[in-house]
């Protein structure tokens, strides 16, 4: 039977490395404790790290998705607000012309006083078809230029789907096509306003009427238009509270997956820093011999 020679250097050397391994478990207890993570790098705990990884990309997905549906329901709001302030000045040019119709009661000056709000009426319209969310019109597609229609109310924007992607799969329609709002070049809201200023001058009731019953088209159109946003805005509004609860999912497996557990923690350093003491303690002693002592 082989025994093992226990030497002084043999003593120390484990006791070294003893008194070197709980120091260094007590580092690493206090690292989480200080970044508040027990994976700092991915030898601490691949599988952890691996998870976290895989957590992150989630996480930067459903963000993404969030913005995205941020910016479209920007988009879709400007397009609501739009189009109310265009109804409402339909309605104010159909009521104008409800009163020049009214040829007993209308002189060719009162007249001429309605067809110009009409005129005012006009421009503001184009205005309000030319607005913008971040430099683009929301009415002029996917058009590089900074207006939907020209000063004469032509549409001169580039028909497209401006889309967002707001969750895996899922892309929602953001704007609307002007001429979906307004009509066509050459027969368009702006072509009956025109109508209904020079039937105003004119005196003709006949052409007022006309126009009126248009007027009233558009304004069924826009009603039309308006429920089509409102429900795309409802769609990409629960699409970004769903990006939100999944990415609050997401961070809190996450920190399941990375963060410290501070109690835990406190309780391990407490620990490793008794087993540090007692290891000082232990080497101490088996390195208190010295050569008199053997000799003594």
């Amino acid at each position: 039977m082989s025994t093992t020679r226990v030497t002084q250097n043999l003593l120390v050397s484990r006791s070294l490395a003893s008194l070197q391994g709980s120091l260094s478990r007590l580092g690493k207890v206090q690292e989480q404790i200080s970044t508040g993570r027990v994976v700092n790098r991915a030898s601490d705990d691949p599988t952890a790290a691996s998870a976290a990884m895989t957590f992150r990309t989630a996480l930067a997905k459903q963000e993404t998705y969030a913005r995205n549906a941020a910016d479209g329901q920007a988009w879709l709001g400007t397009i609501d607000s739009t189009l109310s302030g265009m109804s409402t000045g339909i309605r104010r040019a159909r009521e104008l012309g409800l009163q020049g119709a009214s040829t007993g009661s209308s002189t060719a000056s009162s007249r001429a006083a309605l067809a110009a709000e009409v005129d005012q009426l006009r421009e503001s319209l184009v205005s309000q078809a030319n607005t913008s969310y971040l430099g683009r019109p929301v009415l002029g597609g996917v058009t590089a230029g900074s207006t939907a229609f020209d000063a004469t109310g032509a549409y001169v924007g580039t028909p497209g789907a401006v889309m967002r992607t707001v969750g895996d799969g899922v892309k929602v329609r953001v704007d609307v096509t002007g001429t979906d709002v307004v009509g066509p070049n050459g027969d368009s809201l702006f072509d009956d306003l025109s109508a209904l200023s020079a039937g105003l001058v004119a005196g003709d009731a006949t052409a007022i009427r006309a126009t009126l019953g248009k007027l009233q088209g558009r304004l069924n159109t826009l009603g039309t238009v308006q429920a089509t946003v409102g429900a795309s805005y409802n769609r990409v509004e629960n699409a970004a509270q769903a990006a939100v609860d999944t990415g609050n999912d997401l961070r809190g497996r996450l920190s399941e997956a990375e963060e410290t557990d501070l109690p835990k923690a406190i309780v391990q350093v407490k620990m490793q820093e008794v087993a540090y003491q007692a290891a000082l303690a232990a080497t101490a002693r088996v390195m208190q011999p010295s050569l008199v002592d053997f000799l003594s």
